[in-house]
């Protein structure tokens, strides 16, 4: 297998990444050293923080957003989420009923057996993390996309109900179901950090992210490149305007 920082290289160089991938890691027990606690903060801004370079751990106790600390099992779902008065008092969904249903179906980890989710860019990363987070623009991360289904083909089935974004859609999802899932983003993670309006994430299980940067290259070879090209639009335009201009003449 390559070293992080040579599959960092890959994904970095191969779609020119903006901002660093990062890499995330649950534990059992809070590390002593290594690490800075980030203090009041929610999973998307310890995100946030990472992939501009920083190496931060947050603990249960100091994890601000009480819907991700459901979703990491550090935390019960407090009652005003479960039965959807905070999402209805946000403006994010109409009805109780339907923030109801998509609390109830959302996945998260087991209660109490991770005190801690490290983050840190995945270049310095020695251990192996868990889960892999890219933040960008979507054109890049659909060529990511299309590496990991070089594997086995078949289509991709992205699972989101635009809550939740980073924590649970690029966070649990890959870890729980080792597959690779994107999101559109969330209010939340819009609002509490530096996310562009062009930008998705994307989270890759750790198991697969030798393979998706392999296959990363081959796109890199031929197909990214061929294709921002834009050589059919050109064409196409140029024809548009030869047809156009001929129109007027007759005119």
């Amino acid at each position: 297998m390559k070293t992080f920082n040579e599959i960092n290289k890959i994904l970095v160089e191969s779609v020119g990444l903006t901002s660093l991938p990062v890499g995330l890691k649950f534990y059992k027990t809070i590390p002593t050293n290594g690490y800075k606690i980030a203090e009041d903060h929610r999973l998307c801004q310890l995100v946030m923080r990472a992939r501009n370079g920083e190496n931060l751990i947050l603990t249960k106790d100091e994890i601000s957003c009480p819907a991700a600390a459901a979703a990491l099992g550090f935390k019960p779902l407090p009652k005003n989420l479960q039965d959807g008065t905070m999402l209805q008092g946000y403006g994010i969904f109409r009805d109780k009923e339907s923030a109801i249903k998509v609390m109830n179906e959302m996945p998260r980890l087991e209660m109490g057996i991770y005190e801690a989710v490290a983050a840190k860019p995945l270049k310095d990363w020695d251990e192996n993390p868990d889960v892999i987070v890219i933040e960008d623009e979507v054109e890049k991360l659909m060529w990511i996309a299309l590496a990991y289904l070089n594997e086995e083909g078949g289509r991709l089935n992205m699972s989101t109900s635009i809550l939740q974004a980073v924590c649970v859609d690029s966070v649990v999802l890959p870890y729980k179901s080792q597959k690779i899932n994107m999101s559109f983003g969330c209010y939340g993670c819009r609002d509490a950090t530096d996310a562009k309006p062009s930008e998705a994430i994307l989270g890759i299980p750790f198991a697969k992210l030798d393979m998706t940067a392999e296959n990363l290259k081959y796109l890199k070879s031929k197909a990214i490149d061929r294709s921002r090209a834009k050589q059919v639009y050109q064409a196409f335009s140029k024809r548009v305007e030869e047809k156009q201009n001929i129109h007027h003449q007759v005119r």
